[in-house]
């Protein structure tokens, strides 16, 4: 195995989409890179380049090294020696499942590395992604692509992944400022009113319609009553943007637990007009993010020692 080494490619993914919370994600055209080496010395050595550079971990308790530790131990293997070097371009804290991404990176990476000695499904690599996420609406397009619906059974996370619309035509808004999903999570009541639990049951359902077939109901489909609200104190700019689309007639939501703000248009047109639409009315600055929908989800290639 030394001198062995893996690149993987993992997209950032759009957790909720509005109304489906937890359960519903789309993987988006916007990738970090890693590539593991295995080294004869033991030890780990991270190295990273764009996003989180001189900020994230550079040792064991890297958020990679340790998805990659592991599916190691999981089965029931010794981890070598390590060199990491990652080229991150998916941004953190911001909705965009960045910690979703580190996880299956770090889990592919070993899946390459375990090439021939252990073999892991895709029902093992959600599983073993989301006993470290601890939920698996991000993990699951990122690690199949697509817009997938996830969702817990006694034998484990389970995941079916859906062609979108070819029309449909994602723009995402990020702030400068972060939200730490933990306190978004706090901000959620322990119950909502039944008839709030029939609105947004009504609404996914809707939703994954308009995705795979008719992207002329995103507007309604995306109207959500269970977690979005809630959240809206703790970020107020994002509230207000999303609230003057929506008045425009465009599908905003939050992306994730936010800041972000993902607008599912349903062609290239709605899409600039949302973008310029951001433009004039934010009152702080917004990097607009013209995205395609990613269909491959994450992958690996292997490079045996000879070829290094």
């Amino acid at each position: 195995m030394v001198g062995t080494s893996v690149t993987v490619r993992v997209p950032a993914t759009t957790a909720n989409l509005g109304p489906g919370f937890d359960t519903l994600g789309l993987a988006l055209a916007l990738y970090d890179e890693l590539t593991v080496t295995v080294r004869p010395e033991p030890g780990v050595f991270v190295d990273v380049h764009g996003v989180g550079a001189g900020e994230v971990p550079t040792d064991e308790s890297n958020l990679v090294v340790r998805a990659i530790a592991h599916t190691f131990a999981a089965h029931g293997q010794e981890l070598p020696g390590l060199n990491l070097e990652a080229h991150n371009v998916i941004p953190h804290g911001r909705g965009l499942g960045s910690s979703g991404a580190a996880i299956v990176s770090g889990i592919m990476a070993a899946k390459g590395l375990l090439e021939g000695i252990v073999e892991i499904d895709s029902l093992g690599l959600l599983a073993l992604a989301t006993e470290l996420e601890g939920h698996p609406d991000n993990v699951a397009p990122a690690l199949f692509g697509g817009l997938t619906i996830a969702w817990v059974t006694p034998e484990g996370p389970q995941s079916k992944k859906l062609i979108v619309h070819r029309g449909v035509s994602p723009l995402v808004l990020v702030p400068h400022e972060t939200m730490s999903t933990a306190l978004a999570r706090s901000l959620q009541p322990e119950s909502v009113p039944h008839a709030d639990a029939i609105f947004n049951v009504s609404r996914s359902t809707l939703l994954i319609a308009a995705l795979i077939q008719s992207p002329e109901l995103l507007l309604a489909a995306t109207e959500d009553k269970l977690h979005q609200s809630y959240r809206a104190s703790a970020m107020p700019e994002t509230d207000r943007l999303i609230r003057a689309l929506r008045a425009e007639g465009f599908p905003a939501v939050v992306s994730g637990a936010g800041p972000s703000i993902l607008v599912l248009c349903s062609d290239p047109g709605q899409r600039q007009a949302a973008a310029e639409l951001v433009a004039e009315k934010a009152a702080t600055p917004w990097e607009s993010l013209v995205l395609a929908v990613d269909f491959k989800g994450a992958t690996v290639v292997v490079h045996p020692e000879n070829q290094n």
